[in-house]
This record gives C-alpha cells, sequence and structure tokens, in this order.
C-alpha cells in the first residue's frame, strides 16, 4: 500500500486539517474542463517562469522480482547516473567505495540515520517537494524530514570559505527562461543516490531548471567534484506537477525502530 494512500486510512479524522485534498488554484484547464498540463509555463510579476508548485520525481525505477515498493522512485534515487552510457566516471577509490556500500546494503546511508540527504538526492526522493518562488529567492521544501533548501536570487556570490552544509550554499541567476543555480559548501561524505555514489567537500553543482510548461519541470544537473570523479558529469531529472493536495509532514526519527537492524551482510 502506498505510505500516502495508508496514512489517509489510517488517520481520516485528520484528513481536512492535513488539506490533501484541498483544490490548487489558479490550474488551467481544457475545453474539456481538465487540467491542462501542456498550457505555457506561468510567469512572475517580473515576467520571469514562476516555478513554484508541489513536484513529483519521474517514476521510471523497474519494479524488483517481489514487487513494486509502496512509493515507486526514479532510477536516479537508486543510481544517479543511470542514464549516462557506462554510467559515472568514478575514481577508482570511489568505484570502491561504492562496491563497498552496495555490498552493506546501504547501512551507513546517512539517510538510513535519519541524516539529511542533501542537495542533490531532495531532487530524486519519492516524497512530494514544493518550490517556493519570491523576488529575491527561491525555495524548495521536502515531505522528507521535513526538510527546506535555499536558492537565493538576488545576486549574492557564492561564499568563499564556507561551512560545510548538507545542502550546500546555493546562488541563482535568470538565462532566458532557465534558472542556473550554482552551489558550493557540501559537507565531505555525502550519498549522491541509494548505491552509495560519494560527493567530496571539493565538489561544485551546477543546476538548470526549466519549466517546459504547466505540468513539466527538467532539472538539468553537473557535478563536477574531482576528488571523487574523472570529469564532470551531467545528468536530466524530469518532474511532474502535483495537483490538489498539500505536503505531508514526515520525520523518520519518529517512532524509528529500523537502526538496531542495520547490519549489511
Amino acid at each position: 500500500m502506498n505510505i500516502r494512500a495508508a496514512i489517509i486510512f489510517a488517520i481520516p479524522a485528520l484528513l481536512s486539517s492535513q488539506w490533501l485534498k484541498y483544490p490548487t488554484a489558479g490550474v488551467p484547464q481544457t475545453p474539456s474542463g481538465l487540467p491542462n498540463l501542456g498550457a505555457p509555463t506561468p510567469r512572475t510579476a517580473d515576467g520571469k517562469p514562476d516555478l513554484s508548485g508541489i513536484w513529483e520525481a519521474e517514476n521510471t525505477a523497474p519494479c524488483p522480482p517481489d514487487g513494486c515498493p509502496d512509493m515507486p522512485s526514479s532510477r536516479e534515487f537508486t543510481n544517479i547516473g543511470a542514464q549516462l552510457p557506462g554510467g559515472l566516471p568514478y575514481q577508482p577509490w570511489a568505484a570502491d567505495l561504492r562496491k563497498q556500500r552496495m555490498s552493506q546494503n546501504g547501512k551507513d546511508d546517512p539517510v538510513s540515520h535519519c541524516q539529511p540527504a542533501g542537495a542533490l538526492r531532495l531532487l530524486t526522493f519519492p516524497p512530494y517537494r514544493k518550490i517556493v518562488e519570491v523576488p529575491g529567492l527561491m525555495v524548495i521544501l521536502s515531505e522528507r524530514d521535513v526538510t527546506f533548501r535555499q536558492i537565493f536570487t538576488d545576486g549574492r556570490e557564492l561564499p568563499r570559505d564556507p561551512q560545510p552544509s548538507f545542502t550546500g550554499y546555493s546562488s541563482g541567476h535568470w538565462d532566458g527562461d532557465t534558472l542556473v543555480v550554482q552551489t558550493n559548501g557540501f559537507r565531505d561524505g555525502m550519498w549522491l543516490d541509494r548505491s552509495g555514489s560519494p560527493m567530496t567537500d571539493a565538489a561544485k553543482m551546477t543546476e538548470r531548471f526549466r519549466r517546459v510548461n504547466y505540468g513539466n519541470l527538467e532539472i538539468e544537473i553537473t557535478i563536477d567534484d574531482p576528488k571523487a570523479y574523472t570529469s564532470p558529469w551531467t545528468v536530466k531529472l524530469h518532474q511532474f506537477i502535483v495537483l490538489n493536495t498539500e505536503l505531508l509532514e514526515y520525520f523518520c526519527q519518529e517512532n524509528e525502530k529500523d537502526l538496531p537492524h542495520l547490519v549489511g551482510k
């Protein structure tokens, strides 16, 4: 059963307070009254594309032999380089570390220990994310562990010696209809996917957000991390608008009982 559905069945009396079925305002419609997801991209007062909305990642991961998980995920959730010919260009030590992490069933994944997922994984995790765009700032809110990320669009420079951060420090500017975001200041030892692809404190991330139309968002991500990879690499993520609902708070440490069982193999 889908986790969201399970929650709904478990607490029907709280549905109205959670706003899970509240209609989304301003949705363009077809002549028949259905949502027109192919309608033109909405724009802010200054004419820039408005990236605001609740978005879900593309559910492209194949189901394992024993069936699909409760929350379908994208291939990039498990392997961020799934669509790259030949995979990611790992440095030898990074390739060995990924194999070791996979052999241990991800028991050392920071997410398994209820730590933040990091800026990139916030875009690949199955739970919804909400983008809020205001002058000078774009905020990404995630259902996963009630997480937020700030992307400043007020022209500020990236910090030169930042305190290491899970989500890094992000500054963006518009290139036509594309929001280009530069991020630095990541913590060392982070995971980029469930398979354990590593990222170091030398990493810099460049994202290009483009809202193709009302219902579709493309995010092109380039990672330049010379400590872990032999060359920069780029992947493209697809996100789809989610209507008539709201984020549902999820915090993995609440009633958490799995950690003692994370023993690997």
